[in-house]
């Protein structure tokens, strides 16, 4: 079967046929349906543990630090049966690029996954055990970027696995390595250059992904506070429910309508390090955005280059 043909059989087998809510099943995937597909094994499935941290200290000046790290000794304590870990801070990551968290190119993305067991055949599920989702969506994004659509994210994640009782393993399993044919899409990410042309356009809606310390320039990660000017503020956690789900479909329209932004702008998202932008593109592509960009440098590289203009306060 090709790969396209299992990717509509994965989607139709996770909405169970329904087209309302084939858009959803697109991206998402839930935990009494990965159970179950992990059990009977009838899909080509990957499953990929993104856990990982951002540690952040904030001085009483508002100046804030922050340190990236995986969490692959937490994975090997326990993960859901079958799982692969990948650090998002080294192994889908350009190490020789001077702005942090960069992505990875195509020939390391293909190494990386090809050793992984993961292949052009797979539908690949990421979960991690971030409040937004930030890690699992970050390779949602990473895989587009490099055209496997066959990818979703498990809804509610690690901790509503754990929550719900589900099975967990310390056992490292060892699949055998795969073709992962990286087809780059450049139209997902955006370089600084592309984001200055672009923020005066009209059809052009930026979206900042940060808390609201970061945004207003309250509190200062890196040379400069504030944000990118025309930015129009949406920190991913407005898309999760306590629990840590996503909200439903009409919740999230409406989150997104206060902002302005429309399904036919040009979508930029960015945050510091292009990643919490993901969860914005995330829920964009699930509620039918078609034009979505990441600004993969971000804040971290917008910050330091002086002369890239900069807006402080509220909008």
């Amino acid at each position: 079967m090709g790969y396209q043909g299992s990717n509509r059989i994965a989607a139709e087998s996770i909405s169970g046929g329904d087209e309302a809510a084939l858009p959803r099943a697109q991206h998402l995937v839930e935990t009494d349906w990965l159970a179950a597909h992990l059990e009977a094994g009838d899909l080509p499935l990957r499953v990929v543990d993104m856990r990982g941290h951002v540690h952040t200290e904030t001085s009483p000046e508002g100046v804030q630090t922050a340190r990236y790290a995986g969490a692959e000794e937490e994975y090997a304590k326990e993960h859901i049966p079958g799982a692969i870990y990948l650090d998002w801070t080294r192994d889908i990551v350009d190490e020789n690029n001077p702005v942090p968290a960069q992505v990875a190119p195509p020939e390391k993305m293909a190494r990386v996954l090809g050793q992984a067991g993961i292949g052009d055949e797979h539908l690949v599920i990421a979960y991690d055990a971030h409040p937004a989702a930030q890690f699992a969506t970050r390779l949602w994004w990473v895989l587009r970027y490099y055209g496997h659509e066959n990818v979703r994210v498990l809804n509610g994640g690690w901790s509503k696995w754990l929550r719900e009782g589900r099975p967990v393993t310390a056992e490292t399993p060892h699949y055998p390595p795969a073709v992962f044919t990286p087809r780059i899409h450049p139209e997902w990410r955006a370089t600084a250059g592309q984001v200055l042309e672009a923020m005066h356009q009209p059809e052009t809606a930026l979206i900042d992904a940060r808390d609201e310390g970061q945004y207003t320039g309250r509190i200062r990660r890196g040379k400069r506070g504030g944000h990118i000017p025309g930015a129009r503020h949406l920190p991913r956690e407005a898309f999760f429910t306590e629990e840590g789900t996503f909200r439903s479909p009409e919740e999230l329209a409406q989150v997104v309508a206060e902002t302005g932004t429309q399904p036919e702008s040009q979508v930029i998202a960015y945050c510091n390090g292009g990643v919490a932008a993901t969860s914005v593109l995330f829920t964009l592509s699930m509620l039918g955005y078609p034009h979505l960009t990441n600004y993969d440098g971000s804040w971290n590289e917008w910050n330091q280059r002086e002369e890239l203009p900069i807006e402080t306060g509220n909008a």
